[in-house]
């Protein structure tokens, strides 16, 4: 049973932006504000209290992210490594027994995003539990940079990475992870959605 604060939210924005034309995503405003920190703002408001700290993974314009309030960690690994990169990071960093990974361009995560993720935990082989939305088939997919991880897997990822292992579920299928759909009734079907491009952010803008 995960209690409170004893998650740490990691907000994932060290990405190279390419398709956004190479700019920083995690600066680009969202009504009005960086994505990164609206995305830190949802950790903060995660129902049941559940995340305490929060940090951000970012590889430029630190001190830009440093103005947001919280510890800023660029990747340990070399070359825009991708999210496991973050995941490294954020585990390495992380001074609570779990870590909550999102990233900063999908500013509708749920405000439930912890406490869902943390159920599966009531089992206690539980290593990772891993968000997952529908499609609009209809299919469940999962959403690998959404995860709630036991910190005591950093060396596990260590050893994946330096063996030059970069997919995030290549890794977290070496353990016990569990599937946790949002599907429920009144889950906001765009809560996943994702802004690759400044349209894309700017459309989600207008709802």
């Amino acid at each position: 049973m995960i209690h409170s604060h004893q998650i740490t939210g990691l907000v994932l924005a060290g990405g190279r932006g390419s398709r956004m034309g190479g700019v920083d995503k995690g600066l680009q405003n969202f009504n009005s504000t960086p994505l990164a920190l609206h995305a830190l703002l949802r950790l903060q408001m995660q129902e049941g209290g559940l995340v305490g700290g929060q940090m951000v993974n970012a590889n430029r314009n630190l001190a830009a992210y440093e103005a947001f309030g919280v510890p800023v960690w660029p990747d340990t690994l070399d070359g825009y490594a991708g999210p496991l990169a973050g995941f490294m990071t954020g585990l390495e960093r992380c001074e609570t027994p779990y870590l909550l990974t999102v990233p900063c361009d999908t500013p509708l995560f749920p405000l439930d995003l912890a406490p869902r993720l943390a159920q599966a935990f009531e089992d206690s082989s539980t290593e990772i539990a891993m968000a997952a939305a529908p499609e609009e088939d209809g299919q469940l997919r999962p959403q690998p940079v959404f995860c709630l991880l036991r910190v005591d897997l950093m060396e596990s990822l260590l050893a994946f990475t330096h063996g030059g292992g970069r997919k995030i579920d290549r890794w977290t299928d070496q353990h016990r992870t569990v599937i946790v759909p949002f599907d429920r009734p009144g889950d906001d079907p765009r809560a996943f959605f994702n802004a690759n491009t400044l349209a894309e952010l700017h459309a989600l803008e207008k709802g």
